[in-house]
């Protein structure tokens, strides 16, 4: 299959409508939102929506999230719309957040994985906006890339992964957040985390109150109720070792895996990396938000040939750190 890539420079650029009509017409295309980039297909074909899991190889029980443009397309998916979801859309939507609500099966049965509920959002970008608009369709869109490996934060990553699978490729630059959107089930009275994003468990109780966490994210056990809960995800070529302490103890780690004659790359915190000596060290940033934005790329950047083994930091899990150490985590072979 031929992949057609467009740059996209604005949200009224002509290829958009080739892009709509493409989805339209049952195809694939990859598109940017700003979390991550999205493979997108028609959420009410069920066979559009089959191209997505053979072109990742994605499990066929892992639901996916339907993309709308406005709250009016999002009631149009689902049966009831609960009072604080209303809060929450006002507050963060479009955003990196998605609600988890009772489908009403307007949405393929693939898209939900046979589940009663459906994870649907609404990107912040303007050319997954646009897209959106252009189509009137729900879009069904994990991210870009093969299963199982880092998600896609430029459009050359979706390119190395998906190129001859897909239809089509909306290049619109590097996404913002970096990491995915924020997974609420909505279907109780209060709103549970299903995977922590780019909306804080901290944002969310200043607009509700309780919010809780699944204890489910710490078990990959049972049928995943939300994207990224059963599976994992997130993996780089090499090994990955995820260190907790402090940069003597990287260090230290460091040093023993070079001992076993292994080439040594890092993933740190500038703080943390000027301060440690590996064959490859690559900052991630100063900030959290800084970390969280660079982290696919770093887990991208180090290749087999390059290196045999990969030393990350683990960082605090407030705020959006919640969201970079459940990615490290599943992108982990082993923690420190």
């Amino acid at each position: 299959m031929e992949t057609k890539r467009w740059n996209v420079w604005n949200e009224q650029d002509k290829s958009i409508d080739e892009a709509a009509e493409l989805l339209k017409n049952g195809r694939t295309v990859a598109f940017p939102t700003e979390t991550v980039y999205g493979l997108g297909a028609d959420a009410t074909n069920e066979k559009a929506v089959a191209q997505i899991f053979q072109a990742k190889g994605r499990p066929q029980d892992n639901p996916l999230i339907a993309h709308v443009a406005t709250k009016e397309q999002l009631g149009r998916l689902v049966t009831t719309i609960p009072p604080y979801v209303d809060k929450l859309i006002d507050a963060f939507s479009p955003g990196p957040i998605t609600y988890v609500l009772q489908s009403n099966g307007v949405c393929a049965e693939n898209v939900t994985a046979g589940l009663s509920s459906i994870g649907v959002r609404m990107p912040d970008h303007p050319i997954a906006q646009a897209l959106l608009k252009a189509c009137d369709l729900p879009i069904a869109a994990p991210s870009a890339n093969i299963s199982g490996k880092p998600s896609p934060t430029t459009a050359n990553h979706v390119w190395e992964d998906l190129q001859g699978k897909i239809a089509g490729l909306l290049d619109g630059g590097p996404t913002g957040v970096g990491v995915e959107s924020t997974v609420i089930d909505c279907t109780q009275e209060i709103p549970i985390i299903l995977r922590p994003g780019g909306v804080t468990k901290e944002q969310l109780e200043a607009v509700v109150g309780t919010v809780v966490v699944d204890p489910a994210l710490a078990n990959d056990e049972g049928k995943p109720k939300a994207p990224g809960m059963k599976y994992r995800h997130y993996s780089p070529e090499v090994p990955l070792l995820l260190v907790e302490g402090s940069a003597e103890k990287i260090q230290a780690v460091i040093h023993h895996e070079q001992d076993l004659n292994k080439k040594v790359a890092v993933l740190a915190s500038n703080q943390t990396a000027a301060r440690l000596n590996a064959d490859k060290v690559q900052a991630l940033g100063n900030s959290i938000t800084e970390i969280a934005a660079h982290l696919y790329d770093g887990l991208r950047m180090f290749k087999q040939a390059d290196v045999d083994v990969i030393v990350c930091e683990a960082f605090s899990e407030q705020g959006m750190g919640l969201a970079v150490m459940n990615r490290l985590r599943k992108a982990a072979s082993e923690t420190v």
